[in-house]
């Protein structure tokens, strides 16, 4: 299996940057276990999740927080993993 494993690895690495994503991204699926419900059940469920949270907000109930602070947060843990994965 080891062998196999070199082999597609050599040659994903010989596809484009977008091709890599897409295999990426398919191979991240084909790891999720299969939806336990139907698109539309699915959507309904992020409307009300969406409603729940609006709903939250207009209350006062949330906490907001600035973009460019969400940014920066974003940008220290890409650069803290970036730096774990260097040593």
């Amino acid at each position: 299996m080891a062998a196999i494993l070199k082999d597609v690895e050599a040659q994903a690495l010989q596809l484009s940057a977008r091709e890599r994503g897409e295999l990426i991204e398919r191979l991240i699926l084909s790891l999720e276990a299969p939806a336990e419900d139907t698109p539309a059940a699915i959507a309904q469920a992020w409307d009300e999740e969406i409603a729940r949270r609006v709903k939250d907000m207009d209350a006062g109930r949330t906490t907001w927080v600035p973009a460019d602070e969400v940014m920066r947060r974003i940008r220290e843990r890409i650069a803290a993993a970036k730096a774990a994965c260097a040593d």
